[in-house]
This record gives structure tokens, C-alpha cells and sequence, in this order.
């Protein structure tokens, strides 16, 4: 076992390889320790510049070789007394300097050990030192003995024999130097013997003693060997311990068994900002933080082991650093001595700063979203699940919004993924915002984010909250200096009301989201029982369209655009048709949103493309066809040349192809988009704005964008010819702008003759309606361009208010008399009952739409139990459909006050 004394200078560690126990001191030098049956295996070389013993029996020549003199002279001493006669002058010379010789011991072994001493002169020592003494000593007794005449042999052999075995001791291990000093002290007297057989006894004896030597030369050989290679793995366990500490992957400590350090590694010190002599002595606890936050399960398990004396590993626990905090994995194991009492701990540690880092920061990857740094869906999730499994019922209320951003695809196509990550920060941060304390806000995934908020929480509230967020969000963006807007659409869905579990109440808000997305985005819409039927046929209607964009269903027809002037058809537009094999034509308004959101627009609008381009080309060279781009085909940097295939396949000229771009593509104003119009104009084709007004408009882009027509859209023509309707003045300043930046102007959705004569006074180039024809089919197109192609305008004279049909009893009150009727159609201005005969032309009544409701009207016609009524009045309807008056008269009033009120 190693030395306990040894621990205060450094601490003792196992090499598993070669099972040599090293120490480490404090000066970071190795020394092996007494693992092994052997002496060191090195020392360092003292100031007489002696060489370490590699292995016992190296050196021929002892460091107790001197002690043969006295022997000597116990042995002389010893033979004096008993024959009372000293020797003669002779034997005492011999004796004397074979004394003397032995007595020299030391000055010979450091010849031997001396550095660079050849064998040669080592043998030269051995003979000298050794043989020599051995030899004098035993010829000064046979001359002492032989001066007597007395030669007694068993005195002599006595004498000699406890020299030898005095030799023995002090050449104990070194084979060669025993069996020459056994030699050289029984030649002599074997020799003066006169006995054969003592010489043959000598002789056999000497050869014994060289085979030994022999032999016992290749045992230390093999040792010596051994010893090397155990040395060789001592010092490289050494260098890795070494390494190991201070390359900093780990470091060492021990202590005894009061638990006081005894060793710790030296750059554990410097981490603390601590003296050695500080820590030596102190409790192996002074080295952590037992106090703090997050390591109590740490504290527990340490004190625990410590105590319980028993091994541990892994144990956590945070270093009682001063300047950062760091984490320590902490080691060790009890030790014991051979008589199994225990020593104290010895153990390593390791830093788990790093490691604890990571974990921290894979911790918060899992619960919040790495780019805007709000609750992930996990997170979410859990903050939902443990609103609803709350052990209050009461406790259990709660709103969930799910949004969902518009054209933020549009964004990330056309400005890059760098832009629509700072867009979503952007977004995040109005979000957080408009929220507040109210709830807990998430991003999903993309561009959906989530909003949480507890308690029961009024409609009223929530709708005005939904509107601020989505008003907030619909603001201008600044990306890389570039204005941005977007919008947003939210999904409302209440608990209990909508769901009991977090699996029912998202899946209603996400219904509800697409609900509000349905009715054009920008808007909210709260969950309602009739949305499972919705989302089912929405999701059917995608599966049929995909299939009808791959098997032909789908088909483009061409409302002709005529010139005001000469009322020919100067081109088409191609309107996308469906003909649904179950339900029928579908109004683009209800297929072309899913198309968007599922992302089929893009080969929908190539496909239109391909086909519009192909009957272009069966049509005479005066008709255009105008083809709607929507703004992610815009953004699609390959649009230049699929328009360029197209035209190339149906072998067109590009100046008959006529693209139709709404103002939304301006919402991101970049380099991007001013080199899109340049390339499309390189081709050769046109370029028209549609629905000019009703969108993002800035007569900046006019400017610069390289539009050759504007086409008004139909809500400024719809009524621009009724009293009031200022319509007519807007459509004149448009028409006013496009002459003076040298473009045409079509006015969209003309349906009456006075719309037209209003159009064509303005100065309109082109319309477009119902008025000349509606939407042709390819054939009726062919027919159509195949003759002339003037076109007689055909419609009602005028136009009116949209009437809307109902079903209601009411009364209609003149000269005091009611009487019932019921309303089968109104609209602002007027409407038709049924019920009475005759009713006289330019009566005034009163129409009692309610108890509460009175409207005032004039009689214009009445024929076959219907009658006509105009209001006096204008009245109005909400997006319900409910009528709202604009002055309602007191019943109880007098005539003529009601008469005055109008």
C-alpha cells in the first residue's frame, strides 16, 4: 500500500493498465510510488552525481558492503582471544589490509555508480573491491595459523564462515559479487589445504555459483524489462493525468477521512480565485455552492455519499466561483488501506458549464421559438392544456385566437427568407404589444401565431381586441428600407363554449380562421357549428380542383372589351371558369381563394396562360386577350419566360397579349418588382392595371410602372349614374390621369345604357360588361371573331338599386286606415307588396316596417294585386341585411308633422 505521509505533497492516483500507483505533487513531477516489490524507479541525482539502481542487483557493489570490516575484525578479534595469540606480521599486514579494503565500501560504490562508467571498470570495482578484501582475509588467516604450526581447520572454517555469511547479507540480491566474494574467501584456505577434495568441492562449488550467476543474469534481464515497460506505462498514465488536468477536461481532489482536502488539482484554484494553502485542510463542500438554486438534489446526493462513505458519480453540483457561474460534475469513491480502514475519499470532476449551457438552451428551444422568441406550439400547448384541466371548473374559461398572415408569402418569395424572418420579429413585437397582460402570445409555425387568453371574456371584447390586433399588423413595415404591409386574419374560438379539450378548441379557432379568411381576410370570424360542413366542403372543393387542373376541367371564357368609339371588339378577357361535375358552375370568388391557399394558383395561372394564348392565335390580328397575373406569379422570377414559351407554342406576336396586374404587387415596392416590369416589357406584351382605386393606390408607381391601359374597376361605375353618386367624378379624374401619362382606360362592369353614355362622355377608350355581351365560351368566341366584330350595346335603360327579396307582413297606413300587406322584394329606395287592388298613383302612405319602424312612401304603380313604393326616404341595409332607415317618424305624430319631417 502507499504511504498516507505522501498525501500531503500530492494525491494518489490507479493507473487500471499497469496497477502502479502514482502520485501527483504539487510541482506536477511524477514519482512512482511503492506499488510494486521494488525500490523507485527513479531518483533524481543528488550532488555526487550518482546514478539511480534501475533494479536490485544492478550495481555489483552494495551500499552495506562496508560492513565486512567489522565483521573482519569481530572475526580476528574473536580468534586472538581464543588461541591468546596474536598473528604475525605477515598475517596481520594481510589482515589489515583486508580490513581495510572492506572498510574502503563506499569509495567503491561510488566509483561503480559513477556516471558514464564503462563494464569494464565496474568489473575493475568488483574484483577490487570485493574479491580482493575476500582473498587477503582468508590468506592472513591461513598465515596466522600456518606461523603457529597449529592449523586447526573447524576454527578456521568457523572464521571464515562468518565472514561469508556477513557478505552474504551485504551482497544480498547481486549473484555475480556473492559468488566471487564466496570464492575469493575459501581459495586461499582450500587451496593450503593439501585436501583434493576440498579443491574439487571449491571448484564444482565456483562453476555452481557461475551457472547461478548466469541465470540469474536473464531473471534481472527479464525484470529489468519488466520494470521498463511498467516505468514506460508509469510515466505516460502520468503525462495523461497531467494532460488531463491541464487541458482542463478534468481535475482530481482527495481527501482524508475527517473529509478535509488533502489534494486538488492547481487550476481549480485559479477558477476560484483562491490560494492553495486556503483550501488544504478546508471541507471538500468549501469547493461548491450548496446553497444555491438548482443544485439542492445535488447537495442532498453529495452530503449523502459522504457521510454513508459510498462511491458516487455524476453528481452536480455549482463551483463557488466569484466572477461566472459554472457547473461541476463531481466523482469519487472511498478509500481503504489493507487492513481495510478507511482513508478517505479520492475523486475527479469535470465542467459542466458547457454542457449545462446547452441543456438551458435546448430547454428554451423546446418551449419558445428561436426567431421571434415567444411560446412555441409546445409550449403553447401545455399553457392551453393547463387552462382546460384546471380543478376549478370556473378556472377553466378561456379565448383562443389563431392568425394567420396575409401575403406574407408574397413577402418571402420576392424579398427572401432574411426579409420574412425580420417580418415576423416585426409582427411578434405588434403582437406582444396589442395583447399585453391580456394573454400569452405564440408563434406556431411561419407566419401562424396563437393568443391565449384566460377568464371569460365578452364577445364584445374579444371582436374589438381581434380588430385592434389585425389593424396593428395591417400597418407598414420598414424591411432593409423597403415599405412593407401585409394583413392578418384571425380565428376565434371560445372554451367551454367551443371545445372542452385543447384538441377540440383548435380545431374550431382554426376553423373559424379559415372561415375569416374565406370572407376576404383582413377580418375575424368567431367559431360557429355550421364551419365543420364548410371546412369538409372546402376540402373536398381543393381535392376536386386539383383534379380538375390535372384531368381538363377547368375552361377560360372571353368577355369581349369593345371600343367606345367604334364599338368593335378590340380584345377579350380570360375569365376563369369551373364547371364542377356535382355542383354546378362555381363563381371564381369560391374556388380561386383555395386555389391561393393551397398553392395551385401558380400552375392555374400558367395553364390559363398556355390556353389563352393558344385561341389568340386563331383570332385576328386586331383582338388582344388580356390575361389575369396574380401577385405570387408575379413574384416568380421564371414569369418572363413561361410567358415567353407560351407566346413561342401558339406562335403569337407579344403585342397582343395583354397582362392584367392588380395594385397589390406594389405593397412590396422593391428593385425586384421594377425589374419584373422590365423584363415583361422587354418581351413585348401589355401591361394593364386592374381594379385601379381599390386596392394600395399611389399615383407614385403610376409613374414609373410601365402600364399601357387602366381599367376602372365596376364599384366606380355601379351607380355613378343615380343623383348624389360622385362615382362619375372619380371615374373622370382616372380617365383625366391615364390621357395625361398616355394610357387607355377600360371601365369594367357596364350594364346599362345610361352607365355606357356616362362612360363614353367621361372619355372612357374602352368598356367592358354585360352591356355588349356577357363571358363567351372558346366557341362562341370563334363565332364572334369570325365576322364583324362591331357590337350593339343591349340593356336596361337605366340602372337601380340592388333589390333584395323578402317575405315580410307589414302594414300601410293612409288617412288613418291600415291595412295588411307583404313585402316581396326592397331595396334603398323602394319596394313591392302584395296585397291590395288599385292603389292609386302618387298616394302617400306610411309603411309600417315594425312597432318601432315607420317609413314613409309614395305610391308609383299598381297593377294586378302588386303596388310599387318609392321611399321618401333613402334607407340603408347592414352586412346582415337588416334595414337600417334613415329617419324613423313617430306614429303618434300628426300628418302634417310627418309631412314637415320630410
Amino acid at each position: 500500500m502507499a504511504r498516507r505521509g505522501s498525501t500531503a505533497q500530492g494525491a494518489q492516483a490507479l493507473d487500471g493498465a499497469t496497477g502502479v500507483v502514482v502520485e501527483r505533487r504539487k510541482d506536477s513531477s511524477p514519482v512512482p510510488l511503492p506499488g510494486v516489490d521494488i525500490a523507485r524507479l527513479r531518483r533524481r541525482s543528488d550532488a555526487d552525481s550518482r546514478m539511480a539502481e534501475p533494479y536490485p542487483g544492478y550495481f555489483f557493489i552494495s551500499e552495506g558492503w562496508a560492513m565486512t570490516s567489522p565483521a573482519m575484525g569481530m572475526a580476528i578479534a574473536l580468534l586472538a582471544l581464543n588461541e591468546m595469540h596474536l598473528p604475525g606480521v605477515m598475517a596481520t599486514a594481510l589482515l589489515a589490509l583486508a580490513i581495510t579494503v572492506s572498510a574502503c565500501g563506499p569509495l567503491f560504490v561510488r566509483f561503480e555508480r559513477s556516471s558514464k562508467r564503462s563494464a569494464a571498470m565496474r568489473y575493475m570495482a568488483l574484483v577490487a573491491g570485493v574479491a580482493l578484501p575476500m582473498v587477503l582475509f582468508g590468506a592472513g588467516l591461513v598465515v596466522w595459523q600456518a606461523n603457529r604450526e597449529v592449523l586447526d581447520s573447524l576454527e578456521l572454517a568457523g572464521q571464515l564462515l562468518v565472514v561469508g555469511l556477513v557478505a552474504s547479507v551485504a551482497l544480498s540480491g547481486r549473484m555475480l559479487s556473492l559468488v566471487l566474494a564466496t570464492v575469493a574467501l575459501w581459495s586461499v584456505p582450500v587451496l593450503c589445504s593439501g585436501s583434493a577434495g576440498a579443491v574439487i568441492t571449491l571448484f564444482f562449488g565456483g562453476v555452481v555459483g557461475a551457472i547461478a550467476t548466469i541465470h540469474q543474469a536473464r531473471l534481472d534481464r527479464a525484470a529489468q524489462a519488466e520494470l521498463r515497460e511498467k516505468r514506460r506505462k508509469q510515466l505516460r498514465a502520468e503525462e495523461f493525468l497531467a494532460d488531463f488536468e491541464l487541458a482542463g477536461l478534468g481535475w482530481f481532489w482527495e481527501t482524508d477521512r475527517q473529509g478535509l482536502l488533502t489534494y486538488v488539482s492547481p487550476h481549480i484554484y485559479k477558477q476560484l480565485n483562491r490560494e492553495a494553502d486556503s483550501l488544504q485542510g478546508r471541507p471538500l463542500t468549501d469547493l461548491f455552492v450548496l446553497d444555491g438554486n438548482g443544485c439542492a438534489e445535488g447537495e442532498r446526493t453529495l452530503q449523502f455519499h459522504l457521510t454513508a462513505r459510498s462511491p458516487f458519480q455524476d453528481v452536480a453540483v455549482r463551483a463557488a466561483t466569484q466572477v461566472e457561474e459554472r457547473w461541476w460534475s463531481v466523482t469519487g469513491r472511498p478509500a481503504y488501506d489493507a487492513f481495510n480502514n478507511f482513508l478517505g475519499f479520492r475523486g475527479a470532476g469535470s465542467d459542466l458549464t458547457e454542457q449545462r449551457r446547452s441543456e438551458q438552451h435546448a430547454t428554451r428551444l423546446a418551449h419558445f421559438d428561436s426567431l421571434t422568441g415567444l411560446a412555441n406550439r409546445f409550449q403553447m400547448s401545455q399553457s392551453l392544456e393547463k387552462i382546460l384541466t384546471a380543478p376549478k371548473i370556473d378556472h377553466r374559461d378561456c379565448a383562443v385566437f389563431l392568425l394567420d398572415l396575409d401575403r406574407f408569402k408574397h413577402v418571402n418569395d420576392t424579398m427572401g427568407h432574411p426579409a420574412g424572418d425580420a417580418l415576423l420579429k416585426q409582427v411578434a413585437n405588434r403582437l406582444q404589444n396589442t395583447v399585453g397582460d391580456m394573454g400569452r402570445v405564440g408563434r406556431l409555425g411561419g407566419d401562424e401565431f396563437q393568443v391565449i387568453l384566460p377568464g371569460r371574456i365578452a364577445r364584445e371584447q374579444l371582436a374589438a381586441l381581434a380588430d385592434r390586433i389585425i389593424g396593428n399588423l395591417s400597418q407598414p413595415y420598414s424591411i432593409d428600407d423597403k415599405r412593407v404591409v401585409i394583413g392578418a386574419s384571425v380565428g376565434i374560438a371560445l372554451s367551454p363554449d367551443d371545445g372542452m379539450t385543447s384538441e377540440d378548441v383548435i380545431r374550431n379557432a382554426d376553423l373559424a380562421l379559415y372561415a375569416a379568411k374565406d370572407r376576404g381576410r383582413g377580418c375575424h370570424h368567431f367559431y360557429a357549428e355550421d364551419l365543420h360542413s364548410d371546412a369538409e366542403e372546402r376540402r373536398q372543393l381543393e381535392h376536386d380542383l386539383r383534379e380538375a387542373l390535372s384531368h381538363g376541367g377547368l375552361e377560360l371564357h372571353y368577355q369581349p372589351v369593345v371600343h367606345t368609339g367604334t364599338e368593335k371588339i378590340t380584345g377579350f378577357e380570360a375569365l376563369l371558369r369551373w364547371n364542377h361535375p356535382r355542383l354546378g358552375r362555381l363563381s371564381p370568388a369560391k374556388f380561386v381563394p383555395i386555389a391561393e391557399d393551397c398553392g395551385l394558383i401558380a400552375p392555374i395561372g400558367e395553364w390559363a396562360l398556355r390556353t389563352a394564348c393558344h385561341d389568340l392565335s386563331r383570332w385576328p390580328e386586331s383582338v388582344r386577350v388580356a390575361v389575369n397575373v396574380s401577385p405570387l406569379q408575379f413574384a416568380n422570377p421564371s414569369l418572363p419566360g413561361i410567358v415567353t414559351n407560351a407566346l413561342a407554342a401558339a406562335q403569337v406576336d407579344p403585342a397582343r397579349l395583354e397582362l392584367e396586374i392588380t395594385e397589390s404587387v406594389f405593397l412590396n415596392d422593391s428593385a425586384d418588382t421594377d425589374a419584373m416590369f422590365t423584363a415583361l416589357k422587354r418581351i413585348g406584351v401589355r401591361l394593364a392595371l386592374d381594379d385601379f382605386g381599390t386596392g394600395y393606390s399611389s399615383l407614385g408607381y403610376l409613374q414609373k410602372a410601365p402600364f399601357d391601359k387602366i381599367k376602372i374597376d365596376q364599384g366606380f361605375v355601379r351607380g355613378a349614374t343615380m343623383a348624389g353618386n360622385r362615382n362619375s367624378a372619380i371615374i373622370a379624374a382616372i380617365v383625366s390621369l391615364a390621357d395625361a401619362l398616355g394610357m387607355e382606360t377600360t371601365a369594367e362592369g357596364v350594364e346599362t345604357l345610361d352607365e355606357l353614355e356616362l362612360v363614353r362622355a367621361l372619355g372612357c377608350s374602352h368598356v367592358q360588361g354585360y352591356i355588349y355581351a356577357k363571358p363567351l365560351t372558346r366557341l362562341e368566341a370563334d363565332e364572334r371573331t369570325a365576322g364583324d366584330l362591331r357590337m350593339v350595346a343591349s340593356g336596361p335603360r337605366a340602372a337601380r338599386p340592388v333589390r333584395r327579396s323578402m317575405l315580410r307582413k307589414v302594414n300601410l297606413e293612409s288617412d288613418g286606415e291600415r291595412y295588411p300587406v307583404t313585402i316581396r322584394n326592397i331595396s334603398s329606395t323602394g319596394a313591392m307588396f302584395e296585397g291590395l287592388l288599385d292603389v292609386p298613383i302618387g298616394l302617400e302612405a306610411n309603411l309600417e316596417m315594425s312597432e318601432d319602424m315607420v317609413v314613409q312612401v309614395v305610391v308609383r304603380w299598381s297593377k294586378y294585386g302588386r303596388t310599387g313604393v318609392a321611399f321618401l326616404e333613402p334607407m340603408a341595409f347592414d352586412e346582415s341585411g337588416t334595414i337600417v332607415p334613415q329617419r324613423v317618424l313617430d306614429r303618434n305624430a300628426p300628418a302634417e308633422a310627418k309631412r314637415r319631417a320630410v
